[in-house]
């Protein structure tokens, strides 16, 4: 099986485990707003999404407005768990080994702030496999969803490249791309 020349990884939930420790940290703030939920109803409704569109949908099923305190209480509740739990997805260190020995090139773009991604990178150990080649949304003036700020990285990086994958976390789980086109 030939590689890529380049294979782009989103950060949260591709490399490491964040996005299971932020959907648990929301569902229990939730929850103590008296809209019980899941951690798999979390998952379900509102990963992939921008906080202000989860609040006011919460907000809906409440009928009353949330403590205006709540996202700082996530940040702080998830900061703290992934300080304390966040490990690498199991199996993605021996894939980046693989790459590694072949050549392939790798890089990181996600939605993450750049300080996000290097503490994250660091703290599982992975920061070692990607050098400088971390890029976020925060870089560019039309952030994420998809196909915007990290389609447009890959289209700059894998212009240098003759083929290029990516693989990033979908809701729930991976899906894979091929770049140049984004999809």
């Amino acid at each position: 099986m030939r590689l890529p020349e380049l294979v782009i990884f989103d950060c949260d939930g591709t490399l490491v485990d964040s996005e299971r420790i932020a959907n648990e940290v929301f569902a229990g703030l939730i929850t103590a707003e008296g809209l019980p939920t899941s951690f798999a109803e979390c998952v379900e409704r509102y990963m992939g999404r921008s906080a202000s569109s989860c609040l006011v949908e919460i907000e809906r099923e409440l009928g009353r407005p949330l403590r205006t305190d709540l996202l700082r209480l996530r940040a702080a509740g998830v900061d703290e768990r992934l300080a304390e739990e966040l490990t690498a997805i199991p199996g993605i260190r021996e894939t980046l080994d693989v790459l590694a020995a072949a050549g392939t090139a790798v890089c990181v773009a996600s939605s993450s702030t750049p300080t996000e991604i290097e503490f994250r990178l660091r703290r599982t150990g992975l920061a070692e496999f990607f050098g400088g080649a971390v890029f976020s949304a925060t870089m560019v003036p039309n952030g994420n969803p998809p196909r915007t700020s990290s389609c447009t990285r890959r289209r700059r990086w894998a212009a240098r490249h003759r083929t290029a994958s990516w693989s990033r976390t979908a809701s729930p789980g991976c899906s894979r791309g091929r770049a140049p086109g984004c999809g």
